[in-house]
């Protein structure tokens, strides 16, 4: 882990540096530092909740990357316009020539194209775009998605083979919990022992540590308290994501 974490710059703006975001950043860096006969595309996935839209937006700013995070209403057309707006570039005439817009900032800035949530992409059968805007600009792209996302793409044999890595984010870690604890929980010092529990209890999600953390916060406020450890804790309950159990 530290060697992962050690490839990123250091972190400003209340950012925790997770292990998701050094393997975000180390993504983006293969296809940029890539040979050149190798693809330039590259897959990030993993389930709902690691952090990998909140590593993504740190990697967008710290590579300088054009980001947009598709929707699952968005046509061809309503990516190229937010790609554009991205770009600060107006958005006019058709697809293609929209599509040759975003081709020839790609190309000419060498900047990379970030984008998150592509699943709504492959959903609008709008993979080929996508392929489409790396051929005709071999720049950096990175696609971002849930864990079933590498198997989408096998239907598109094309775009599939000019990947050139599939990274899986992680689940979060207790390494991960202490740097979230400085930001969702400042105030207050969390013990590796409830730590480990909420690791335990989130099923691998960052967001339901973060959760956690500001509860934790909330709580020993309430107590007085500037330290939390499990057994302070006691049987106060924390959130696990799970639906409310139906009374009986």
């Amino acid at each position: 882990m530290a060697q992962i974490q050690a490839t990123l710059k250091p972190i400003a703006g209340g950012i925790a540096q997770t292990t998701n975001l050094g393997l975000c950043d180390i993504a983006i860096e293969r296809a940029l530092s890539r040979g050149a006969n190798l693809p330039g595309l590259v897959c990030f996935y993993g389930p709902s909740g690691v952090g990998k839209s909140m590593a993504a937006n740190y990697v967008a700013n710290s590579r300088r990357a054009r980001y947009v995070q598709a929707k699952s209403v968005w046509t061809k057309k309503h990516f190229l316009k937010a790609v554009l707006a991205e770009m600060g570039i107006k958005a006019v005439g058709s697809i293609p020539e929209m599509a040759d817009l975003v081709a020839e900032e790609l190309a000419t800035s060498g900047r990379p194209l970030i984008i998150d949530e592509m699943d709504h992409l492959v959903d609008r059968n709008a993979v080929e775009l996508v392929r489409d805007l790396y051929e005709s600009s071999q720049a950096a792209i990175l696609m971002i998605g849930e864990e079933g996302l590498p198997g989408k793409l096998k239907r598109w044999e094309r775009m599939h083979g000019r990947v050139l890595a599939w990274v899986p984010a992680q689940p979060v870690t207790i390494g991960d919990a202490r740097q979230l604890s400085g930001m969702y929980c400042p105030n207050v010092v969390v013990a590796d022992d409830l730590l480990t529990r909420l690791v335990d209890l989130s099923h691998g999600s960052v967001r339901r540590v973060c959760v956690n953390l500001e509860r934790v916060q909330e709580e020993a406020l309430v107590a007085g308290k500037d330290s939390m450890d499990l057994a302070a804790w006691g049987k106060r309950e924390l959130y696990t994501g799970e639906a409310p159990k139906r009374r009986a």
